[in-house]
C-alpha cells in the first residue's frame, strides 16, 4: 500500500467496502501546505454498519472466548507486522502531522510497539478470573468479562500510539471495537487497517471509521457501544462525559495538560535543560503531557534561562522529512494562528520573550519558532492554558512551599516532573504534586505504570492492568466451597 496514495474504502466487517456518502477528508501537509491524499469521511449509516459488525463479532463471534493467549498472539502477529512496516509508518505520520522524521521513527512509531508489548506483559499476569473465600466458609468465583463493544477516538497528535492504547487493551479483554481516527491523519490508519486486515483477526472485531467530529459524536452517543475510550481536549472531554452520563455509557478520557516542571534549588541545570528538549518542545510542542510550565529558583531564574534559551538553540526548525531538523510545522494553519494567539496574550500580560515568539524565515509550513517566555505570572494565560505548539512560561519561586502552590495551581493536572540532586527530597517534592504521573529528573514512568490525570485532566487511567480493567465488567458467582480448588 502507498501511505499517501488516496482511499475510496472503510475497514468493516473484516472487508473493505464502499461509504454510505461521497463526503471526503483531505489531509493536507503541514509541510507543503497542499493535499496530498484523501479518504471517505465516514457517515452514520458507516458508523452504524461498523457499530452492528463489531457487536455480531462480540455477541456471536469466537473473539470473547478465545483464551487470552490466543489473542496475545494474534496481537503479537500485528506486532510484528508493525514493525516489518515501521518505516512506511514513521513516513506517514511525518507527512500527516508535521512530527520530525526522526521523532517518528524513534518515538512515534516506536512507542506503540512498547505499548503493546507492555499490556501484553500486563495480561499475561491479569486476574481474568479469581476465587475468594472468607473464613465463615463463603465463597465467589470473581470474572473480569470484555465489557462489550468500544467507540475508540484518537486524536492527531500521535495517530499511531493512540490507536495501540484504544485497541490493544480493548482486544486483551476480549472486546471488538469501531477505531475513530482524526479527520488530520486517517491515512496511518488505512496502513494499520490492512495490518489487522493480516494478520488475521476475526472479521468485525477491528473496524475503522474516519469522520468528522459530528459523526463521532454520534458514535459516542450510539445505543450499541458499550464502552467509549477518547483522547483529546478537555473541551471535547466534557462533552463525551455528558453523552456518555445520559446512558450510563462507561468512559475513559486521557485529556489536556499544562504540566510543571519544578526544578529545585540542588538540581543539575545543566541535565535539566537538556532533558526539556524532549520532555517540553518534541513533536513541535504538540503532545499533552510536555512540561510546558518551568518552575525555577528566583536566584536561579537567569542562569537556568540562558541555558534553556541555548538548548532551545540547537533544535533546528525545519522540513520535517529533514533528519537534521528537531522542530517541525505545527499540524494545521487553525493550529498555529491558535498558538501565536497564545503568544500575543503572552506579551499583552507582560511576560518577558526570551527567544521566538514569531515564524522561521521558511516560505511555507505552518512553523512557530520554539518560545520562551520568563517573569511569567502564575495566573496569566499562558500559564494555565494549553497551547499544543512549541511554547514554554518560566515561572520563579522563593521557597518550595511557593513551587509546589504554582505547580498546584491548575485546573489540569496530567503530568509535572521534579528535578533535583537528592532522590529522596526530590521525591518527597513528586508526591505533592497534584497529577496522575512525575517524571523525577527526565525518567517517565513507563508503559507498565498507569498513566492518566486528575481534575479537568480525565477520568481513568490507561496502562498497565488498570489500563485493562475499564475494558471488563466484574462479575461475581456464589460457589459452594468445595468448588473453590478446581477454580484457582
Amino acid at each position: 500500500m502507498d501511505v499517501l496514495t488516496s482511499h475510496d474504502a472503510l475497514f468493516i466487517g473484516g472487508e473493505w467496502v464502499a461509504p454510505a456518502g461521497r463526503d471526503v477528508l483531505e489531509v493536507v501537509s503541514p509541510w507543503t501546505e497542499q493535499v496530498v491524499a484523501s479518504v471517505p469521511s465516514g457517515t452514520t449509516e458507516d458508523i452504524d454498519r461498523a457499530v452492528a459488525a463489531a457487536r455480531v463479532a462480540f455477541e456471536s463471534g469466537t473473539w470473547p472466548a478465545l483464551h487470552v493467549e490466543d489473542r496475545i498472539a494474534l496481537i503479537m502477529r500485528l506486532r510484528d507486522l508493525i514493525l516489518e512496516n515501521a518505516e512506511q509508518f514513521a513516513h506517514v505520520i511525518t507527512a500527516e502531522m508535521g512530527a520530525p522524521i526522526t521523532q517518528s521513527r524513534t518515538i512515534q512509531v516506536p512507542n506503540p510497539l512498547r505499548i503493546l508489548e507492555a499490556y501484553v506483559d500486563a495480561a499475561k499476569e491479569y486476574p481474568f478470573q479469581s476465587v475468594r473465600e472468607s473464613a465463615n466458609g463463603q465463597a465467589a468465583w470473581v470474572l473480569r468479562e470484555p465489557v462489550g463493544v468500544v467507540a475508540g477516538v484518537a486524536p492527531w497528535n500521535v495517530p499511531l500510539s493512540q490507536s495501540m492504547q484504544k485497541l490493544v487493551p480493548a482486544l486483551l479483554a476480549g472486546c471488538t471495537i469501531v477505531l475513530k481516527p482524526s479527520p488530520e491523519t486517517p491515512l496511518d490508519s488505512y496502513l494499520l487497517a490492512e495490518l489487522v486486515q493480516n494478520a488475521g483477526f476475526p472479521p468485525g472485531v477491528v473496524n475503522i471509521v474516519p469522520a468528522d467530529r459530528e459523526v463521532s459524536e454520534y458514535l459516542i452517543s450510539h445505543p450499541g457501544v458499550n464502552k467509549v475510550t477518547f483522547t483529546g481536549s478537555s473541551a471535547a472531554g466534557r462533552r463525551i462525559a455528558e453523552l456518555c452520563g445520559k446512558d450510563l455509557r462507561r468512559v475513559t478520557l486521557e485529556l489536556g495538560g499544562k504540566s510543571a516542571a519544578v526544578i529545585l534549588a540542588d538540581a543539575d541545570l545543566d541535565q535539566a535543560a537538556e532533558a526539556l528538549r524532549m520532555g517540553a518542545f518534541r513533536n513541535n510542542g504538540q503532545i499533552c503531557t510536555l512540561k510546558t510550565r518551568i518552575i525555577v529558583p528566583h536566584r536561579l531564574q537567569d542562569e537556568f534561562v540562558d541555558k534553556l534559551s541555548a538548548m532551545a538553540d540547537t533544535m533546528p526548525v525545519g522540513n520535517p522529512f529533514d533528519e537534521a531538523t528537531q522542530i517541525g510545522p505545527l499540524v494545521s494553519q487553525r493550529q498555529r494562528t491558535i498558538v501565536e494567539g497564545f503568544i500575543a496574550s503572552g506579551r499583552a500580560e507582560g511576560a518577558t520573550l526570551v527567544r521566538g515568539g514569531g515564524r522561521p524565515d521558511i516560505d511555507h509550513g505552518w512553523f512557530v519558532e520554539p518560545t520562551i517566555f520568563t517573569n511569567v505570572d502564575p495566573d496569566a494565560t499562558i500559564a494555565q492554558r494549553e497551547i499544543f505548539g512549541p511554547v514554554v512560561a518560566v515561572i520563579s519561586y522563593r521557597t518550595e512551599d511557593e513551587a509546589v502552590a504554582i505547580a498546584n495551581n491548575s485546573t489540569y493536572g496530567l503530568n509535572g516532573a521534579v528535578f533535583s540532586t537528592d532522590p529522596e527530597h526530590g521525591l518527597e517534592v513528586a508526591r505533592r504534586l497534584a497529577t496522575g504521573t512525575v517524571e523525577f529528573n527526565g525518567n517517565g514512568a513507563g508503559f507498565l505504570a498507569p498513566m492518566g490525570g486528575v481534575k479537568l485532566s480525565g477520568l481513568g487511567r490507561e496502562f498497565g492492568p488498570e489500563g485493562i480493567d475499564p475494558f471488563t465488567e466484574l462479575k461475581s458467582i456464589g460457589i459452594p466451597q468445595h468448588l473453590a480448588s478446581s477454580l484457582r
